[in-house]
Formats: structure tokens, C-alpha cells, sequence
């Protein structure tokens, strides 16, 4: 090979590392090993694929609610399976929120309709509920939170539906989406629950790219 020949197949080779340099870090073209190996839903691997692809986290971590499957994906902000678990969702079929379901939650007066897990991208932030346990505000106006499984009357019962073999037996929750307490303390709390993070609602009613457009 000629000197210019190496010259070129050299400058080639620094171009294309620059190309690759130059693209953001969250350009990722597959998602992560651990998230494939928990077997998740086709329209859960689209969209994680859309937000890891896209950026659309804008560098912070992530959640992916499956509500089909009755299951949570929480995601560091370099796209790493931090873990994922089984949830309880809102026992009332649909992707929308009842307006003023949020000031009813203050005074537990919720109707049977109205306890909806509603579908989308939400900006969330961790705060306390007005018992003081720590929680992730998905919507806060609409008290809609991710939670852990709350000590109480009904925590065996709880407990007994989140071992439900079908995602129908975990629809119980007011709206929120409740996980197993060792789940949040161990991955919700440590990783949703130290700044903002962005939360994915997959809808049960509508189609995916009915909610997320931009799929």
C-alpha cells in the first residue's frame, strides 16, 4: 500500500471515531441485556428502545410502567437496568385522569371510577404524602405516586395480589402504582427518588403511538 493509501485508510478511521464520538451519549441502538433477559412486553421494548434512542429522558433515570403486564422497569440515566418488579395498579380500567381526583385523594373520597392509572410521560419528583412516607410524585396534582406497599389492614391482602399469577389480579390500587416495599427502598427510592425522573405509562385502551407520538 502507498503512503497516501495508509494516509487515507488512517484519516478514514479518525473520521469515523469522531463521528462515533460526536454522537450524545444516550444515542443507544439496543437496550440493555438485563432488560431483555427480564422478558419484557414487545410495546415495553419499543419504548424503551424509542427513549434510549431518542434521549427523550434527557439524562435522568426512568420508569417504564407496563400495565398490561402489571409491571415496573426502573432505568439509571446511563439506560441500565436498575431492576423491575410486578405492581398494583388502579382498579378501574383506563388512561385517563378523572379531573379532581386529586383534592378527593386528600379526603379519601375516591369513587370506583375514578381510580384510574392514567397513561403517558410524566416529570416526576420524590416528596412525602401527607403521612410522611416517601414516595415518587408521578402527578402530584393528581396524587398520582409510585409507593411502596403501606403497612396497614389491608397490606396481607395487598401483598397476597401482588403475587397474583395475571396482571388482572393487580388491579387494586387507587391509581398509584404500588410496589413491594424491599423493591422501593432497594431500586425506586435509590434511583427515582433522589432528583427528578421521567415516568412512561403505557396505555391499556389506546394504542402505544396514541400516547407516545413520536414512537
Amino acid at each position: 500500500m502507498s503512503d497516501f493509501g495508509r494516509w487515507l485508510r488512517h484519516a478514514a478511521g479518525c473520521t469515523a471515531w469522531l463521528a462515533l464520538t460526536a454522537l450524545p451519549q444516550h444515542a443507544v441502538a439496543a437496550p440493555p441485556q438485563e432488560f431483555t433477559a427480564a422478558r419484557p412486553s414487545t410495546q415495553a421494548r419499543s419504548l424503551v428502545d424509542w427513549v434510549l434512542g431518542s434521549g427523550d429522558a434527557q439524562g435522568k433515570p426512568f420508569a417504564v410502567v407496563d400495565k398490561h403486564a402489571a409491571r415496573i422497569y426502573v432505568f439509571h440515566p446511563d439506560g441500565r437496568l436498575a431492576g423491575h418488579s410486578t405492581a398494583l395498579l388502579g382498579s378501574t380500567v383506563g388512561d385517563h385522569t378523572v379531573p379532581g381526583v386529586g383534592a378527593r385523594a386528600q379526603t379519601g373520597t375516591i369513587g370506583p371510577d375514578e381510580r384510574t392509572t392514567p397513561a403517558g410521560r410524566f416529570e416526576a419528583a420524590p416528596g412525602r404524602n401527607d403521612k410522611g412516607e416517601h414516595v415518587v410524585w408521578v402527578d402530584y396534582a393528581s396524587a398520582f405516586a409510585i409507593h411502596r406497599l403501606r403497612p396497614g389492614f389491608a397490606y396481607q391482602a395487598r401483598a397476597s395480589r401482588l403475587a397474583a399469577v395475571h396482571a388482572s389480579g393487580k388491579r387494586v390500587s387507587w391509581g398509584c402504582v404500588v410496589v413491594p416495599v424491599a423493591f422501593y427502598q432497594q431500586v425506586v427510592e435509590r434511583v427515582l427518588g433522589q432528583s427528578r425522573s421521567v415516568v412512561y405509562v403505557m396505555p391499556e385502551d389506546a394504542p402505544l403511538r396514541a400516547v407516545f407520538k413520536a414512537l
